[in-house]
């Protein structure tokens, strides 16, 4: 069920991103895509690793 709540977060949030500012979502993807693999690769694991982090240490605390 947890998996299920984090899920709709994450496309509320993302979903309200472009409906509030489609414009600059346009620009950060146009940035997004000129970048190099390996740049999008560091900048998605280091995104990973800070979730991961935060839910371990959400979960952690909730115990």
């Amino acid at each position: 069920m947890n998996l299920v709540v984090a899920i709709g977060l994450a496309l509320a949030f993302e979903g309200a991103a472009y409906a509030l500012f489609p414009n600059a979502m346009r620009r950060a993807a146009a940035i997004l895509f000129a970048k190099p693999e390996r740049d999008v690769r560091v900048a998605g694991a280091f995104a990973f690793g800070l979730g991961a982090v935060i839910v371990l240490t959400a979960l952690a605390l909730s115990q």
